[in-house]
């Protein structure tokens, strides 16, 4: 996602199995433990249904990012 001054930001978008549960804290936590520090997404938000192509492929410019 765009930053002011870097340019851009690591952020994530995640949909959730169904029967699981996660807050963003906990998702952006256990990634920081796994990845170096400047692939780790500081912005984590919780979506129901991720935007999909006839393929099934994810399409990724369509994904909206809530402000």
């Amino acid at each position: 996602m765009p930053h002011e001054s870097l340019g851009e930001e690591v952020a994530a978008v995640v949909t959730l199995k169904d029967g699981t549960g996660a807050s963003p804290d906990e998702l952006r936590a256990y990634v920081k433990e796994r990845v170096a520090a400047y692939k780790y997404p500081r912005r984590v938000w919780l979506v129901e249904e991720l935007p999909k192509g006839p393929t099934g492929k994810i399409l990724k410019r369509e994904i909206a990012i809530p402000d």
